[in-house]
């Protein structure tokens, strides 16, 4: 009998694990019409427990979807958070409540949970609206990147090769060839893929030991439906609500060195289970009860803080979420830092698969999101080390004071809530000018605000025009079209734009507005200002010019360019990256400014 030959794959992006990570960039890819293959080793999705806290700007991020919605809908939203500390006759007493979300600027100003499961739902569903659905059974066992230097400088060339086993299907044709340009590796923290290419983890391991129950309680503690940060004698505790009465605790072992194998030193999972861990949240509630009967997950960890040496192999082979980075749960950032990753990555790869720009795009993925893992690291050894430290009281002088712990919290609030995650100066993030634009800090994401569209008066957030569709957004602040001098400014602004010269043909050709989005943003009155008044290479729809001024009642809009810190006289240019972030700022006398911008990363047509 003639021996099966394995089946042959062509793709331009293979992503190993379906994970936060891994769906949010399949289906960033499979909207941006590239062609993908998902696989994980897992039989279904996870059905409970796991990662569940979506933080300020993540909620931006699944906004610019169009997925939003139905996470609000399904989730449950944090608002206040209590702090709970020992008190004089040695149980607990709550020493202050504060905004769970200490990030003024968030559109969305509290923290949304839910659990990882039915997140990732949220992606495969809008997956499967693409004709794109996870490989699952599926898991590699070879990957190679060509040693071919033309190979690898072409941008289009199959340069992976990876072999995978599918492990439902009958021996000798279990296997499959997949020719990959590009391949994501967002296998979790074990990740297969970082160790075939010998990715060091760099870091260390604490010694806190932490338990993690979900469950239904039957209690009488005041404040089970805020976020707890509960500090007592018999150790901490962090209390987060969930969706319906679901409640997930977090407890600290304090001296749990038995559950921890001394052979491996990792923790041994069948010395304690959930009911020791109810046993330990009751003694730290006490004098409040707490009781619940079912376990819905549970699992125990060792705090580690490591980063990736590298995100990147040849701008071929990535790593994204718990593969580069892995840290504390407590603080919310796991998989708001995953899928973070992914949606930074997804539109380079887009562009560059497209054409629109050469390899060198890629190399800002790890320059952007590594400098942000470290940062996260360097937070959450902080975070981690107030948190698992003893409480300050009368007999301990030196423990962790609910000043301090409040301190910290407030002031990682702009971090943790993703709202002020800064990347560095590189070919897409170009400072010069900023004081033309003075609070919309250059390689920040943008500030949301309520503008109203001068043709209708109809409120919007400008948030609700920077979708993630790969495409550049112009924002043109126009000043006071009433101004006659201003308005010839404009006017001489529109020419130069539509002229072949500049970059909204050169960078995107017969149809730049597969490329570039204008709106157009002035800072007249409703009441006075027509829409038409602005020239049409800045009037790309009706619905692309707003305004900087209140609804018909005044209970939203106005004073966008005071928050900007843009003149509203003069103006000024404002290019979003197609991940919602500010790439450069320029004024109307300064095209060649722009024109330098895309310059740097776009090729010319």
């Amino acid at each position: 009998m003639p021996v099966p030959t394995a089946k042959e794959t062509f793709v331009d992006v293979l992503i190993i694990g379906a994970g936060p990570a891994g769906v949010m960039c399949a289906n960033a890819l499979a909207r941006a019409g590239v062609n993908v293959k998902i696989v994980d080793k897992r039989a279904a999705s996870v059905l409970a427990g796991q990662a569940d806290g979506i933080q300020p700007r993540t909620i931006e991020v699944f906004q610019s979807y169009g997925l939003a919605e139905r996470l609000l809908r399904e989730g449950n939203q944090m608002h206040m958070v209590a702090f709970y500390n020992p008190s004089p006759d040695g149980g607990l007493e709550r020493t202050g409540r504060a905004a769970d979300a200490p990030a003024p600027t968030a559109r969305y100003p509290y923290k949304i949970t839910l659990h990882q499961g039915a997140i990732e739902q949220i992606f495969l569903d809008s997956m499967a609206q693409e004709d794109l659905r996870v490989d699952r059974e599926t898991v590699p066992i070879s990957i190679k990147v060509t040693g071919d230097e033309a190979e690898l400088r072409d941008s289009q060339a199959h340069a992976v090769t990876v072999v995978l086993q599918h492990l439902d299907a009958e021996p000798g044709a279990d296997t499959e060839v997949v020719r990959a340009k590009y391949v994501l590796g967002s296998d979790g923290a074990h990740s297969w893929v970082r160790k075939t290419f010998g990715i060091t983890m760099d870091g260390e391991q604490t010694n806190f030991v932490w338990g993690v129950v979900d469950v239904v309680p039957d209690t009488d503690f005041p404040d089970i439906r805020n976020r707890c940060a509960i500090h007592s004698h018999n150790g901490s505790c962090m209390v987060v609500p969930r969706e319906g009465d679901k409640v997930r605790l977090y407890v600290q072992l304090a001296g749990a060195s038995d559950a921890v194998d001394p052979a491996t030193g990792r923790i041994d999972r069948s010395r304690i289970g959930p009911h020791e861990l109810m046993q330990v949240a009751k003694k730290t509630f006490a004098p409040y009860r707490i009781d619940a009967d079912t376990f819905d997950w549970w699992t125990i960890y060792i705090i580690g803080q490591r980063v990736a040496s590298k995100f990147s192999v040849n701008e071929r082979v990535f790593i994204a979420g718990d593969a580069c980075h892995t840290h504390s749960p407590k603080a919310g950032q796991g998989m708001n830092a995953s899928m973070n990753d992914t949606h930074n990555l997804a539109w380079k790869l887009a562009y560059v698969l497209r054409g629109w720009s050469d390899l060198s795009l890629l190399k800002t993925y790890e320059l952007e999101r590594r400098k942000y893992a470290q940062e996260l690291i360097n937070f959450d050894k902080d975070f981690s080390a107030l948190f698992s430290g003893k409480p300050r009281t009368k007999d301990n002088q030196e423990g962790v004071s609910h000043e301090q712990f409040l301190e910290a919290f407030n002031a990682y609030g702009g971090f943790t809530s993703g709202t002020n995650v800064h990347y560095p100066p590189s070919a897409i993030v170009n400072e010069a000018h900023q004081q033309l634009a003075r609070n919309l800090v250059i390689g920040e994401r943008m500030l949301p605000h309520v503008f109203i569209c001068a043709a209708d008066a109809r409120p919007f957030d400008i948030q609700d025009f920077l979708p993630a569709d790969t495409r550049f957004k112009v924002l043109v602040f126009l000043g006071d079209v009433g101004n006659r001098q201003q308005l010839a400014r404009v006017h001489r602004f529109a020419e130069d734009v539509a002229s072949s010269k500049a970059f909204y043909r050169k960078f995107g050709g017969d149809d730049p507005a597969k490329v570039f989005d204008i709106v157009s943003i002035g800072s007249g009155r409703k009441h006075e200002v027509n829409y038409t008044d602005v020239p049409l290479p800045l009037r790309t729809h009706w619905s692309k010019v707003l305004l900087d001024d209140t609804d018909m009642f005044d209970r939203c809009g106005g004073g966008g360019y005071d928050k900007y810190g843009i003149d509203p006289l003069a103006g000024a240019i404002v290019v979003v990256r197609p991940d919602g972030y500010v790439g450069a700022v320029s004024s109307f006398e300064d095209l060649t400014a722009i024109e330098g911008y895309f310059a740097g990363f776009l090729t010319a047509h």
